[in-house]
C-alpha cells in the first residue's frame, strides 16, 4: 500500500500563512511591550506615586528617574537573555544552576498570587469610583472580564489588543489631568536630576513595585510568542524592551506631574489610613466629580491590566515544572485558575490585610535580586546557553551594579516582615 503524500501548498496559501505568522509575531511584540508597561503601572503604583508626591513634592521626580534607570539595566538583560536562549526564565535558570529555576518559579507564583489579590481589590475600588458600585462586586466584574479574555480561543492576540488599549487610555487620561493641573514643570525637571531631598526608602518602594516580582519577566515571556528568538534577534529585542521602559516612564512621570500640580496649588491630600485614595483626591481637586470618575477609570484600567499581567506571567512559570504549560489551552486554563483563586481569596477577606501586604513586600524585594543573580551569572559565565559568545559588557556591568543594589534593598524589605510577624499580628 503506497503512502499518501501531503497535498502541495499553493504559493497563495504559503503567502497567506507567512502573512498570518508575521501579523501574529508583530502582535506578540507589541503585546510584550504593553504587558511589561501596564504590569508596572498597577493600583499600588498609582497610590504610591500620589502619596510620595504629596510628601516630597517635586523631589519625587528623582526617585522616578532612578527607577527608570534600574528598569533599563534589569529589563534589557532579562529580555535579551530569555529571547536569545528561547527559554522562559525558570527553564533558563535551571540550565545554568540546577534547581534555581524552581526557586524563582515558586517565588514568582506565590508572590504573583498575593499581588493579584490586591489588583482585584484595586479593580473593585476603581469601579466604585467610576460607577459607584460595591467594591466586592467591582472586584468580581474585574476578575470575570480578565477570565473571559483568557477563555477566548486565541487569547494571546486578544490580550495584546486589550493591553494596548488600556495602556494608551491610561496615558491619555492622565495627560489630560496633568495639563489641567498646570504643574511647575520647570521645578520638576530640575529636581529630576538635582533633588532638594533624597529618600532611599521611597526609591526602594517604587522599584519594588514597578520592576520586582513577576513584572521582571512579563514582557520577555510574552515576546517568546513572537517567534523572534535566538541571538540574531538581539537588536529588535533590545528596541522592544526599551520601548516598554519608555511607555512605563511616560506614565510614571505624567502621573507624577498631575499630582504635583494639585499639591503645588496648595491642596493638602489626606494620607491617613481611612481616607480616600490620595490619587482620587488629587483628580477630584482638579475636575470635581468628573475627576473622581476619571480617577476610577484610570485606576480600574491599571488594576485589570495588572490582573492580566500577573496571572499570565505567573502561570507561564508553570512550564518550569512541566512543558505542557508552554502554551495552548493548558497555559490558558492555568491562567484562569490563577485568577479564580485570587478572586476567591479577595471575596473571602474583602481587601488584602496588612499581613499579606507586608509578606508581598518582602517577596517583591527578594524575587528581583535572586533572579538577577542567576541571570548575571549566565551573562558572565554561561553565554553558551544564549547561543553566542558575545554579550554587551556595559549591560553586564550595569546589571551587576543593580543586582548588588537590589540585594541591599531586598535585605531592607525583609526586616519589616520579621518585625511584623514578631508582633503576633
Amino acid at each position: 500500500m503506497s503512502e499518501q503524500t501531503p497535498a502541495a501548498v499553493s504559493p497563495e496559501d504559503e503567502a497567506r500563512i507567512a502573512t498570518a505568522k508575521k501579523r501574529a509575531g508583530r502582535s506578540a511584540v507589541i503585546g510584550a511591550i504593553f504587558l511589561m508597561a501596564t504590569s508596572a503601572i498597577g493600583p499600588g503604583f498609582i497610590t504610591q506615586t500620589a502619596t510620595f508626591t504629596a510628601t516630597m513634592g517635586a523631589a519625587f521626580a528623582f526617585a522616578i528617574l532612578v527607577s527608570v534607570l534600574i528598569d533599563i539595566a534589569v529589563q534589557l538583560n532579562v529580555w535579551r537573555m530569555i529571547t536569545s536562549s528561547g527559554k522562559r526564565a525558570g527553564e533558563l535558570a535551571n540550565s545554568a544552576i540546577p534547581f534555581s529555576g524552581y526557586v524563582i518559579a515558586v517565588l514568582v507564583i506565590i508572590g504573583g498570587l498575593a499581588f493579584n489579590i490586591g489588583n482585584i481589590a484595586g479593580g473593585g475600588l476603581g469601579l466604585n469610583a467610576l460607577l459607584g458600585i460595591d467594591t466586592k462586586l467591582g472586584g468580581l466584574l474585574t476578575a470575570a472580564l480578565a477570565i473571559i479574555i483568557f477563555l477566548v480561543k486565541k487569547a494571546g492576540p486578544v490580550m495584546d489588543v486589550v493591553l494596548v488599549i488600556l495602556g494608551i487610555g491610561m496615558i491619555v487620561m492622565t495627560v489630560v489631568v496633568a495639563f489641567i493641573a498646570q504643574p511647575p514643570v520647570g521645578d520638576a525637571f530640575r529636581q529630576t536630576v538635582l533633588p532638594d531631598q533624597l529618600n532611599f526608602a521611597t526609591i526602594t518602594t517604587i522599584v519594588g513595585g514597578t520592576v520586582g516580582g513577576y513584572i521582571t519577566y512579563s514582557g520577555a515571556h510574552r515576546y517568546l510568542a513572537s517567534g523572534h528568538v535566538g541571538p540574531e534577534y538581539a537588536a529588535p529585542v533590545m528596541r522592544a524592551a526599551a520601548n516598554g521602559i519608555f511607555v512605563t516612564g511616560i506614565m510614571r512621570y505624567v502621573l507624577f506631574l498631575a499630582i504635583l500640580g494639585v499639591v503645588a496649588s496648595g491642596v493638602t491630600l489626606d494620607l491617613t489610613t481611612n481616607a480616600a485614595n490620595p490619587a482620587g483626591q488629587a483628580f477630584g481637586a482638579v475636575l470635581g466629580e468628573a475627576g473622581i470618575r476619571l480617577f476610577g477609570a484610570i485606576f480600574w484600567a491599571a488594576a485589570i491590566s495588572s490582573v492580566i499581567g500577573a496571572a499570565y506571567t505567573s502561570a507561564s512559570f508553570l512550564s518550569t515544572f512541566h512543558r505542557r504549560f508552554l502554551g495552548g489551552w493548558s497555559l490558558q486554563w492555568a491562567t484562569v485558575i490563577f485568577i479564580v483563586v485570587s478572586l476567591i481569596v479577595y471575596l473571602s477577606i474583602g481587601t488584602a490585610p496588612a499581613a499579606i501586604l507586608v509578606f508581598v513586600g518582602g517577596f517583591n524585594g527578594l524575587i528581583l535580586p535572586i533572579g538577577l543573580t542567576v541571570f548575571i551569572y549566565i551573562g558572565w559565565f554561561r553565554r553558551d546557553l544564549l547561543g553566542t559568545k558575545k554579550y554587551p559588557l556595559w549591560l553586564l556591568i550595569a546589571g551587576t551594579v543593580v543586582t548588588a543594589l537590589t540585594w541591599y534593598m531586598g535585605a531592607v524589605s525583609v526586616v519589616p516582615i520579621f518585625a511584623f510577624l514578631g508582633t503576633g499580628a
